[in-house]
């Protein structure tokens, strides 16, 4: 439950630190004095959107904390999930500056928003009277009936299986899309692909190719050239190795009288040997080499063929026209295939679509008992509240198809009067009706969720004298069920019920207003309420009355 509430420098705050307690509390004050920017502020703290303008003029940020006991609400779970500290005294901050940027703190642990808004949204529930026109929203209408059903393992299991069924539709209507774009280009994939077969491309053929058009194109210049080189090393006449030779044998004749010369006929001898063998694969590459202009056209065709398929399909070598082949080869196998696979998604679906739907009747069984015990309680409290002639109707019907929450759909149906046709509640309750129905709503879901704090924002607005007591009763008796119970109210029925009275004020000094909020003391609290009774001038009647009312909420 809420513990405090610190704001600084918001709207008309300048500084602001209040303590809370368990139990009912109420708080009053004067049109304008301050409680819906106290309400601002709260809303802000649990992940609301930002407005700098709601920064108190002249200051740089403004600060929203709040601290919560949360030890008996086993709420442990939430922060280990979003790794952050857990302690027994939550502590809620957020800081938002004139530049626009804003920070949020779990336990002075910086967070996001999402995670604020879902953990606020445990920990307090404010109820103002824009929330009145949830009554028409099937939405709110259907949370309704799961939270007093209790079905949220049911719930989170039919969502998971929602969530497969609709994935799996997904995944079939893309297969289908692909299936018949693809099949629409096979003629085209399958001329590319036979194109691309029939040149039984071979991974480096290209450089070889190449390489022999080059000496087929140069052939009489390479076989003058090697005819030449071989004449220059084995020519009788001034040939090289002759020359060398005949080195090789005087170097022999000095062995006897010179022995260096022995190292330089082995050198000249190695020497002879390594040029004897070249020219010998001069002669015999020369023999190789020859003009063949067959040959030479049948490389360059088949060279024209690699580089036209090349500038076709935009690549550079023969390796991506290959690589593009197999990709062809896998589109063609992949269209073959689409109607197996079409298949076997269409029975997945149907399967996931049938346990759906088997979910689903869960839900509306839970539902359904739920719905009827909705009715029973809400003709019970209602009634108390001046509707003597009520009747209330929760109203169930089955979707066309499953949607996230189920295939339910629900219609709180109302009238207050004997011979009033069940109608859509909006449409036909006047405003302290409804404001008479959500507060029972509230009550009754109160009792089926455990939820610290909640706070009414004058949802009294509409009624008065008898009502207003019953509605005190109703609130009176939430603050006792282990729960906080904070109303906002201008009824003095409502406020002397509560177990602690706030005022908010506004306070003038010679440059700016201020709004203030302090706890009233017991003989404060008679004034306050005699003031709410009579006006602005007190009266005898009105602070004798305000006492009775304290004395019969004491």
């Amino acid at each position: 439950m809420l513990r405090s509430l610190y704001i600084q420098n918001y709207a008309l705050i300048e500084k602001l630190d209040i303590g809370f307690g368990a139990g009912f509390s109420v708080i009053t004050g004067e049109t304008g004095a301050g409680k819906s920017i106290i309400l601002g502020a709260i809303g802000l703290m649990l992940g609301q959107r930002a407005d700098v303008k709601a920064i108190r003029q002249g200051a740089s940020k403004c600060v929203i904390e709040a601290r919560f006991d949360i030890s008996d609400y086993g709420m442990r779970p939430f922060f280990e999930e979003n790794e952050l500290e857990y302690e027994e005294e939550c502590i809620l901050r957020r800081e938002v500056y004139a530049s626009g940027k804003s920070r949020a703190f779990i336990n002075d642990t910086p967070a996001s928003l999402v995670q604020m808004k879902e953990l606020g949204e445990q920990l307090i529930d404010v109820h103002s009277q824009h929330q009145n026109l949830l009554l028409n929203k099937e939405g709110f209408q259907l949370n309704v009936l799961d939270i007093l059903s209790h079905n949220d393992e049911q719930l989170s299991a039919y969502q998971s299986l929602y969530k497969d069924w609709k994935q799996a539709q997904q995944d079939l209507e893309d297969l289908i899309a692909r299936a018949e774009q693809n099949k629409a280009d096979e003629d085209y994939i399958r001329f590319q692909l036979d194109q691309l077969a029939e040149a039984n491309l071979v991974a480096g053929e290209q450089e070889e190719l190449e390489q022999e058009a080059d000496t087929l194109s140069h052939a009489e210049e390479i076989k003058a050239g090697l005819f030449r080189a071989g004449q220059l090393l084995s020519s009788d006449e001034g040939g090289l190795l002759a020359s060398l030779k005949e080195s090789l044998n005087t170097m022999l004749g000095l062995q006897k009288v010179y022995s260096p010369a022995t190292e330089l006929a082995e050198r000249l001898e190695s020497t002879y040997i390594e040029l004897k063998d070249v020219s010998q694969e001069l002669s015999s590459q020369e023999e190789d080499v020859e003009f063949n202009p067959e040959r030479l056209e049948e490389v360059n065709d088949r060279l024209n063929l690699i580089y036209t398929l090349q500038q076709k399909h935009r690549v550079a070598t023969v390796g991506e026209l290959l690589a593009l082949t197999e990709e062809y080869s896998a589109k063609l196998a992949a269209i073959t295939s689409y109607d197996e696979r079409i298949a076997e998604l269409t029975m997945l679906c149907d399967t996931l679509y049938n346990k759906v739907k088997k979910q689903a009747a869960v839900l509306t069984k839970a539902r359904s008992k739920a719905a009827r015990e909705v009715e029973k309680q809400m003709a019970s409290r209602l009634v108390p509240l001046g509707m003597p002639n009520v009747r209330f109707q929760v109203e169930m019907g089955i979707r066309k198809e499953p949607g996230v929450h189920g295939e339910d759909t629900v219609n709180f149906l109302f009238s207050a009067n004997k011979n009033g046709a069940l109608q859509n509640i909006s449409s036909v309750a006047s405003g302290g009706e409804i404001a008479r129905v959500m507060l029972s709503i509230k009550a009754m879901i109160a009792g089926a969720v455990k939820l610290p704090t909640i706070v009414f924002d004058e949802i009294d607005t509409g009624v008065s004298g008898e009502i207003a007591d019953r509605m005190a009763d109703i609130m009176q008796e939430m603050g006792e069920q282990d729960r906080q119970v904070i109303s906002i109210t201008h009824l003095p029925q409502i406020a002397a019920r509560g177990c602690a009275h706030y005022k908010v004020y506004k306070q003038d000094n010679e440059t700016e207003t201020n709004s203030h909020i302090r706890r009233l003391a017991d003989g404060e609290r008679v004034e306050e309420i005699a003031h709410m009774l009579s006006g602005a001038t007190l009266t005898e009647a009105a602070l004798n009355n305000a006492k009775v009312l304290l004395g019969t909420g004491q």
